[in-house]
C-alpha cells in the first residue's frame, strides 16, 4: 500500500498523481497465463527426462561386462574335456572299434566259430592292439607335428598298455555277453543297455587289475588309489556306451528293434575294410553320447579327463 502524506512545498494534485502511476504499474505487472506455466512446466520435465536417460544410457555403456573367475574356469575346463574327448576317440576309440572287427574276420578266417573261446580271445587281442597302436600313432604323429617336448613318447607308451589291456578285457566279453543276452531272446534295448553295463565293467576291472601288475614294472602307471579309482570308474563308463553303440553292428537281430541299424549296421556282403570302419564309427559314436553326457553333469575336477 502506497500512503502520500500532504506536506509543505508539495501540492495536493501531484500526491494524486502518484498514486495513478504507482496502480499503473502494479497492474501492468500481470502473471503469464496458466497455460503458458504448465507448458514451461512439461517442458523442463521433459529436458530433465531426457538428461537423465542420456547420463543412464551413458553409464550402462561405459559399466564394464564382468566375468567371474569361477565362470571362465567353467568354461575353461568344459572346453579341455571336450578337446580331450575329442582326441580319445581319434586315437583310441575308433582303432579299438576297427580293431575288434578286422579280428572278427581273422578269426572266422581261421575257422573259429562266434560262440567260441578263440574267437573271444581273437577279438579281444584285435581291441586292445587297435586302442593301443591308434594311441601311439597319435601321440607320435602329434609330437612331429608340433615339436611339443612335454610328449614322452614313454609315458604314452605306458599309458597305452594299460588301456590296452582294460580293452583286452571289455573286447573278449563283449561277444560272449551279447550272445547270452540275445540268446535270452531280450529286445535290443535290454541288449543294448546290458552290453553297456557288462562291459563297462569288464573294462574298469582290466584298469584296476592292470594298475595293481603294470604299475611295479612300468614307472609311468600309478598304482591302484581311491583317486584314480574314481576317474577309471568314470572312463569305464563312457567306454561301456562305446560297446553298446557296437551291438547297433549287428543287422541280424531284431532288425525293427535297432534303432542304430540305419546308421551302423553291417549288412551281409559289406566288405571288410568297410566293416571294420562302420564298427570304428559305432563305437566312437557311442563313446561321444557318453563321455559329451558326462562332461556336461559331472562337477569340475571329478571327471576322469579333467
Amino acid at each position: 500500500m502506497i500512503s502520500c502524506a500532504v506536506s509543505r512545498g508539495v501540492p495536493a494534485m501531484a500526491c494524486r498523481q502518484a498514486k495513478t502511476l504507482a496502480f499503473r504499474s502494479f497492474s501492468s505487472m500481470t502473471p503469464p497465463p496458466l497455460n503458458q506455466k504448465k507448458k514451461e512446466s512439461q517442458m523442463t520435465e521433459r529436458r530433465e527426462l531426457h538428461s537423465s536417460s542420456r547420463r543412464l544410457a551413458d553409464a550402462a555403456a561405459e559399466a564394464p561386462t564382468t566375468t567371474t573367475p569361477a565362470e571362465v574356469a567353467k568354461t575353461s575346463s568344459l572346453l579341455d574335456r571336450f578337446t580331450v574327448t575329442a582326441e580319445v576317440t581319434i586315437s583310441k576309440i575308433f582303432p579299438a572299434g576297427f580293431g575288434w572287427q578286422s579280428a572278427s574276420v581273422v578269426a572266422d578266417g581261421l575257422g573259429y566259430e562266434a560262440d567260441t573261446l578263440n574267437f573271444a580271445l581273437t577279438t579281444g587281442f584285435g581291441d586292445a592292439l587297435g586302442v593301443l597302436g591308434g594311441h601311439m600313432l597319435y601321440y607320435t604323429g602329434k609330437k612331429a607335428v608340433t615339436g611339443k617336448s612335454d610328449i614322452d613318447l614313454t609315458q604314452e607308451l605306458h599309458t597305452g598298455i594299460l588301456l590296452g589291456s582294460a580293452a583286452f578285457c571289455s573286447g573278449s566279453v563283449w561277444q560272449p555277453l551279447v550272445n547270452v543276452l540275445q540268446g535270452a531272446n531280450l529286445p535290443f534295448n535290454q541288449v543294448f543297455v546290458g552290453t553297456w553295463a557288462g562291459c563297462g565293467l569288464a573294462f574298469y576291472l582290466g584298469l584296476r587289475v592292470g594298475r595293481t601288475i603294470l604299475s611295479g614294472p612300468l614307472q609311468h602307471i600309478a598304482e591302484p588309489s581311491y583317486e584314480n579309482q574314481k576317474d577309471d570308474a568314470s572312463l569305464s563308463m563312457a567306454i561301456g556306451g562305446a560297446t553298446a553303440f557296437f551291438v547297433g553292428t549287428d543287422a541280424a537281430y531284431l532288425p525293427e528293434q535297432n534303432w542304430l541299424i540305419g546308421t551302423v549296421g553291417i549288412q551281409d556282403g559289406t566288405p571288410d575294410i568297410v566293416g571294420s570302419c562302420i564298427a570304428g564309427t559305432s563305437t566312437g559314436m557311442g563313446f561321444l553320447a557318453a563321455q559329451s553326457t558326462l562332461n556336461a553333469i559331472y562337477p569340475s575336477g571329478k571327471c576322469w579327463n579333467d
